[in-house]
Parts: structure tokens; C-alpha cells; sequence
């Protein structure tokens, strides 16, 4: 589904960055692009101890050459928010799939310590422009170009050029008009440099599959869950470009400390569940059909990935985010979207939900 596809492993966001530094937007996602990436920040395993020193040296001078640049952007504007171009979400959604793949080949533990940069550089967030320190920004850069390295140059290449394709070559030049051109162009010229760095450390094979559990009681649980929900989903209308929209009443920053609590509960999660999670959803695009639903077996599959991957983490982690989104999703918003679907259809997924929750609280560790 096209809306799970988002809120899915986000892992290859980071790779989005780095094209859109391109279009000379950033490198680091700002305050609202730090949930996929770090949603996505949980996923990989095992970093080779020689590109510490060398990739940690080049994003110190990056961050020499491009934190001017990044102060001047307005990361709490909701231009972040938008399609970097014509909404088209079926397309949108083969750029995303490009990403989750490469998040899925991603080194687990890099990504760990990806999440870990973003939450700690949240943490130093200051002025209007929502910046974090010059620390974190090259610590946080440093990390990414890790998880990049970790990955075969041509699913980051995949990632690059599927975004390419959904981006409005217009793009580019208004971004930049909303800065200081000198520093934009200085900050290019800069990642240019680190792109070469992360290129030379970059490994040349994926890493394994995950191994999917089988016959556990969470998959049982999410067998139920599918049968009961199913027609729900078929009702939802995943093209809509409702997703796209803020939330009423809430600013960037107070949206960011929901974010925030995804980030720390992605860094808590087994790196190898989640990778089984991303190739659920990889699976799951590719059944979708034109209203953008995935098949019935696909669709239980990514909930008994996501089931296992949520018990991988402690309760009261999971809990911070539900009581932190509870502070920011206005029950408007809950009416709005029950009125779009059939609601004895929504009521038996509530239900089944519900059921599956606890299978999952009980799994947990």
C-alpha cells in the first residue's frame, strides 16, 4: 500500500539526501525528514572499521564548508512536506521501494548509530530555523555516509535516479533561491567531495536476506488480524494526497518530538528483523494493484514483520511514541479519516487490531 510503503522502513531517505543535495536543499534531512530516515535509521549490522577515521574526516570538512549553508535554511518550512513536483504517488512509490531496498541492504549497526546521531542532534535543535549544532551536523553527516558506504553502488544509484525521475527539474532553482547562492554552491561542491570519500569505502555485495521467523505466535496473531482488516485496507483510498498534509493545530517543532521518540524506538529494534521488514514491504509494492493495495498474503506479511519488529522493543519505548503522537494527532483527524471508509469495515480492523496488540505486548521483551 502506498501509505504503508511511507511509513515503512525509510532507510534509503538517506540517499535521498544526498540527491537532493543536488537540487541543493541539504545534506541531512531537516526536522521533518528525521522520522523516515530514522524509522529507517534501524535496520544494519557490521561497519568496517576502515572508513571510521576516513569518512568521520571528510564529513568534518563538509561540515566546514556547508553548515553556513544549512543555517540559512528554513527547516520548520512546510515545503518539506510537499511532492518535489507533479503528485504522482504510484510513481512516488517506485522511488520509495528503491529505498527500502537499499535500507534493507544496509549494514544494520551503522544504522543503529545513524538513529542515534539524528536523536542526539534533535536534541541540539536552536534558533527559528530549527539547526541543529555544528557537531551533530557533522556527526550526523559522518554517520550517514557510513550506511551509504555500506550499501553497492548501484542500489544507491537506483535510489538517486528514481528520485531524479519524480523531481520537477524546476526544483533545484527555487530552493536555491530560498538561500544564500554562494553558500549553496560552496555546499555542493563540498558533498561532491564527500561523495567521492563515501565512494571509495562503499562495499561492493549486498549483505544477506534476513531470516523470517515462521510458525510464531505473532504470525498466527497477524493471519487474524489480515482476514479481519483486509477489507478495510481495499476501502482506503491510498492515492490521496491527504498524507501529504500537516497535521492541524501543530508546528514543526512540537511534531518533532514525536519524531523524535520513532527515531529512539527505531534504534532499540533487532537489526535483523527489521531488514525482514523491509523486504516485506518490497514484496508488498510489488503486488499493489492500480488503487494502490497490496495483495491479501502480502498484507499479512508486512504485519507479521511488523509485529515481530515492534516486539523486539521494549513496552515503554513503543509507549512513548503512541502517548508523543497522541499529543499531536487532533481526534479531528481520526473523524476525518474514519468518514472516508466504511465504518463497520474500520470497526472489525479496530477489533482485530486490538487482538493483535496484545499477541504482540505479550511477545515482547
Amino acid at each position: 500500500m502506498v501509505r504503508g510503503a511511507r511509513k515503512a522502513v525509510a532507510v534509503g531517505v538517506a540517499v535521498a539526501v544526498a540527491c537532493s543535495v543536488q537540487q541543493h536543499l541539504n545534506f541531512v534531512p531537516g526536522p521533518r525528514h528525521a522520522a523516515p530516515v530514522a524509522a529507517a535509521a534501524a535496520s544494519m549490522m557490521m561497519a568496517p572499521a576502515a572508513f571510521a577515521d576516513e569518512i568521520g574526516d571528510a564529513a568534518k570538512k563538509l561540515g566546514d564548508a556547508s553548515y553556513s549553508f544549512a543555517k540559512e535554511v528554513d527547516w520548520n518550512n512546510g515545503i518539506f512536506l510537499q511532492a518535489p513536483g507533479k503528485f504522482q504517488p504510484l510513481k512516488a512509490l517506485k522511488a520509495i521501494d528503491k529505498m527500502i531496498e537499499m535500507g534493507a541492504a544496509a549494514d544494520p549497526k551503522l544504522l543503529k548509530e545513524a538513529a542515534e546521531a539524528h536523536h542526539k542532534a534533535i536534541g541540539s535543535i536552536s534558533g527559528p530555523n530549527g539547526v541543529t549544532s555544528r557537531a551533530d551536523w557533522d556527526a550526523v553527516n559522518a554517520a550517514l555516509g557510513r550506511v551509504v558506504a555500506s550499501v553497492p553502488k548501484a542500489k544507491v544509484m537506483a535510489v538517486y535516479d528514481s528520485v531524479k525521475d519524480i523531481t520537477d527539474p524546476k526544483v533545484p532553482a527555487y530552493m536555491k533561491s530560498l538561500v544564500n547562492g554562494p553558500d549553496a554552491e560552496k555546499a555542493y561542491q563540498a558533498f561532491l567531495e564527500f561523495k567521492d570519500v563515501v565512494a571509495k569505502n562503499q562495499v561492493t555485495t549486498a549483505s544477506a536476506p534476513a531470516v523470517v521467523p515462521s510458525g510464531d505466535k505473532v504470525g498466527v496473531a497477524a493471519k487474524a488480524l489480515s482476514d479481519a482488516s483486509y477489507p478495510f485496507i481495499k476501502d482506503i483510498d491510498w492515492l490521496s494526497d491527504i498524507y501529504l498534509k500537516p497535521l492541524p493545530g501543530k508546528t514543526a517543532p512540537e511534531t518533532l518530538k514525536a519524531i523524535d521518540k520513532m527515531i529512539v524506538m527505531g534504534s532499540k529494534m533487532d537489526g535483523n528483523l527489521l531488514k525482514a521488514a523491509a523486504e516485506a514491504h518490497h514484496k508488498a509494492i510489488g503486488s499493489i494493484d492500480a488503487k494502490g493495495v497490496t495483495s491479501a498474503a502480502d498484507y499479512e506479511a508486512v504485519n507479521a514483520a511488523l509485529g515481530r519488529l515492534v516486539a523486539s522493543v521494549p513496552k515503554s519505548t513503543v509507549m512513548d511514541v503512541y502517548n508523543s503522537m497522541a499529543k499531536v494527532v487532533d481526534s479531528t483527524v481520526t473523524n476525518n479519516m474514519f468518514s472516508k471508509v466504511n465504518p463497520l469495515d474500520a470497526m472489525a480492523a479496530a477489533k482485530g487490531f486490538y487482538t493483535f496488540k496484545d499477541v504482540v505486548e505479550a511477545s515482547q521483551r
